[in-house]
């Protein structure tokens, strides 16, 4: 570990307007949604991940979409994406605006069939007309692999058929693929080995990730991804999160976490801590709950007060 060579800096997106906000029962109004975006887009965050265009029936709580991204508009030093399951949903986020959309794909067939209805693969291949779209519109499309190192229903997930699915995805032309520990069953070892795998089968494939803290691992797989070079990471303020198709989820690793954890290391992330803390602070208490967040609960180190050393002591 102390010969590690870690990047200098790395890149947060913000993740809690979709995935953190997409797990709660209670309607949250929007613009209350509109307001903590904004609270996040003055903490120094660069990427916010701020709805998805999915059908109402399918996550009422992102039923707002289109209002979300309206009240957001002036904020172009931000980039604003969202995630489309669809056709349809892309047509939906492009007219409102977005820039960029994210694609939702599961690793597994069986976590395909419970959150696409559809297999693996002919789930990828329903992606083709949405990089054509977005290409006919300048809009960048990023792919994604939902519990890409764990399923809830197959368990581990066999690093061959993610090598598969990033294949698929780069002969669509897509260039970044978002691999998601959506269940918390990734570890370490795992998240170093497929990455050393997958950094040398696509060289030019960037590589993000997206853990979740089901099992107090998050910020171990982050130090492992770093150790591959890896400088793209999502997380969620509060720690909120969860995937309504994932028995047992639950929040992502806590953003505030995150940028503690990285500067403590020395790696820059842009985002102030204080600022970032305060609006966790915010959101707990708009929800009546966090998500899991250390910072909420003992706070930074660097506010700490320093204790006398026992020669100290002894010269007083």
């Amino acid at each position: 570990m102390s010969d590690a060579i870690f990047p200098a800096r790395v890149i947060i997106c913000e993740v809690a307007p979709r995935d953190g906000f997409q797990s709660e029962d209670q309607w949250i109004p929007t613009e209350q949604k509109i307001k903590i975006i904004r609270a996040l887009a003055n903490t120094g965050v660069q990427s916010i991940e701020v709805t998805s265009f999915v059908h109402p029936k399918a996550i009422p709580q992102l039923k707002d979409a289109e209002e979300v991204v309206k009240g957001i508009e002036d904020l172009t030093h931000i980039k604003f994406r969202a995630l489309v399951p669809n056709v349809k949903g892309a047509q939906r986020a492009i007219a409102a605006g977005i820039k960029k959309l994210k694609l939702m794909l599961s690793a597994t067939d069986s976590h395909s069939l419970s959150n696409a209805n559809c297999l693996v693969e002919e789930a990828q291949r329903g992606f083709e007309p949405i990089v054509d779209l977005a290409q006919k519109h300048n809009v960048e499309v990023g792919g994604s692999i939902s519990v890409a190192f764990g399923c809830p229903y197959e368990g581990k997930v066999p690093l061959e058929k993610i090598v598969t699915i990033v294949d698929r995805y780069k002969k669509m032309g897509i260039t970044e693929v978002s691999l998601a520990d959506t269940t918390g069953m990734a570890n370490p070892k795992q998240v170093y080995q497929y990455l050393g795998v997958l950094k040398k089968e696509f060289p030019h494939m960037t590589f993000s990730m997206h853990f979740h803290n089901t099992r107090g691992m998050a910020l171990a797989n982050v130090v492992a991804a770093l150790q591959q070079g890896v400088i793209h990471f999502d997380s969620s303020v509060a720690g909120l999160g969860g995937c309504p198709y994932a028995p047992g989820a639950t929040g992502n690793i806590a953003t505030e976490d995150l940028v503690h954890s990285l500067e403590e290391m020395g790696i820059e992330t842009g985002i102030h801590l204080d600022r970032i803390i305060d609006v966790a602070k915010d959101v707990k208490n708009m929800l009546g709950h966090d998500g899991g967040s250390y910072m909420l609960q003992a706070g930074p180190c660097s506010k700490l007060s320093p204790k006398p050393t026992a020669q100290e002591k002894l010269e007083k």
